[in-house]
C-alpha cells in the first residue's frame, strides 16, 4: 500500500475520523492515527479491529520507533503527526495525505489527486509582492489564509491571471468548506462560513501558504517538510514555506473536499500563538534561504533530527 492518510488527536473518534476509516477501506488508503498521552487509546484499538486499513500508533510505540524525534516534539502536541509522516515515508508511501479530525471528508475525497501528475491549471501571481494568498482568487478574497504575512494583507488582492499552464505538482492543498483556515485576527473580525466550490485547480509562481489539515504530499518532499513544533500556530505554515524553498512552484490548490466542523478553540489563545508569525513571517520569506535563523531554538533542534533521519538513512 503506497497511499497513506495521517493525523493525530486527543479526542474520541470523530465523525471525520470514522469517515476517513471508511474511505481508507473502500479506496485503498492506509489510515494512521498517532496517539498522544490524552488520547483514549481503547477507542482507537476498537477502530483498528473494525477497519482493515486503519492503524493506531500509541505513545509507547512512537518512543520505540523514533525516540529522539519523539522527545524533540514533546507530548500534548498536535505536531505528533510528524511521527505519522515519517512512518508512512519509511514504509514506502508515495503519497501522504495529512488531515485533521474535525475535517469531515466528502464522498469524493481523494478522487482528484494531482500530486505527481502533469496537469493544466490556472496560474495567478501577485503584481508586486513575492507572496501569494490562495484565498485571493476565490469568492472569499476579503479573508486571508492563516500564515499569510499580516503586513501585506491590505493589498493582497492585487493579483493577475496568467492563463492556463501545464505543471507537475508535488503538493496539493484542497480547501475546506465551513470554517476556513484563517488567522485569529481574521476570524475574530469576520466569523465566516465558506463554500469553496467556485474555481478550478490553480497555482502561483510565488510562494504561498498551505496547511496540514487537508493536504496531499508527494514522497520526495517529506525530507524537507514537517509540521514544526515549538513554533506556535506557524507550525505547518512555516513548514510549507521551507518546503517551497526546496521545491518552488510545485503547489496546487483545489476546491474543498472536506467540511470543517471546527473543534472548540480559544481564539485569543490562538492569536497569542500566532504572534510569532505576525512578527517574523515577512522577514522569513524575504530571507528564506536563511530560514534556520528564524526558527526557535527547540524547533531548530527538532528540524536537525528530522533532516538527520533522511540524510542518515536515504542520503537526502
Amino acid at each position: 500500500m503506497d497511499r497513506y492518510i495521517v493525523t493525530t488527536t486527543i479526542n474520541y473518534p470523530t465523525v471525520a475520523t470514522k469517515k476517513f476509516c471508511k474511505i481508507a477501506d473502500e479506496k485503498g488508503w492506509k489510515f494512521i492515527v498517532i496517539g498522544d498521552t490524552k488520547t483514549p487509546h481503547e477507542a482507537y484499538y476498537k477502530l483498528q479491529e473494525d477497519h482493515k486499513n486503519f492503524e493506531y500508533i500509541n505513545p509507547e510505540e512512537q518512543e520505540k520507533l523514533y525516540p529522539n524525534l519523539s522527545d524533540a516534539i514533546g507530548w500534548k502536541s498536535i505536531q505528533r503527526r510528524n511521527i505519522g509522516l515519517i512512518l508512512a515515508y519509511d514504509r514506502g508511501a508515495k503519497i501522504i495525505a495529512t488531515i485533521d479530525d474535525d475535517n469531515i471528508p466528502y464522498d469524493n475525497w481523494g478522487d482528484q489527486v494531482l500530486v505527481g501528475k502533469t496537469v493544466e491549471v490556472d496560474v495567478y501571481d501577485h503584481k508586486y509582492y513575492n507572496v501569494f494568498d490562495p484565498l485571493s482568487p476565490t469568492y472569499y478574497d476579503d479573508l486571508w489564509h492563516r500564515g499569510y504575512p499580516i503586513d501585506l494583507v491590505p493589498n493582497k488582492n492585487d493579483i493577475e491571471y496568467l492563463g492556463k499552464q501545464k505543471r507537475e505538482f508535488l503538493v496539493q492543498a484542497d480547501f475546506w468548506d465551513g470554517d476556513p483556515d484563517i488567522d485569529a485576527l481574521c476570524r475574530l473580525s469576520k466569523m465566516p462560513v465558506c463554500k469553496f466550490d467556485d474555481f478550478d485547480p490553480f497555482t502561483s509562481n510565488q510562494i504561498a501558504p498551505f496547511n496540514s489539515q487537508n493536504t496531499f504530499l508527494a514522497r520526495q518532499v517529506i525530507p524537507f517538510y514537517t509540521v514544526l513544533p515549538h513554533a506556535g500556530r506557524m507550525d505547518d505554515i512555516w513548514g510549507s514555506y521551507i518546503l517551497q524553498n526546496y521545491f518552488p512552484g510545485t503547489v496546487v490548490y483545489n476546491k474543498a473536499t472536506v467540511y470543517q466542523d471546527r473543534n472548540e478553540q480559544d481564539l485569543v489563545t490562538n492569536l497569542e500563538n500566532e504572534v510569532i508569525g505576525y512578527r517574523n513571517t515577512l522577514n522569513l520569506l524575504n530571507d528564506l534561504n536563511s530560514y534556520r535563523n528564524y526558527l526557535p531554538e527547540k524547533t531548530l533542534k527538532f528540524w536537525d533530527i528530522w533532516r538527520g533521519h533522511f540524510i542518515d538513512n536515504v542520503g537526502i
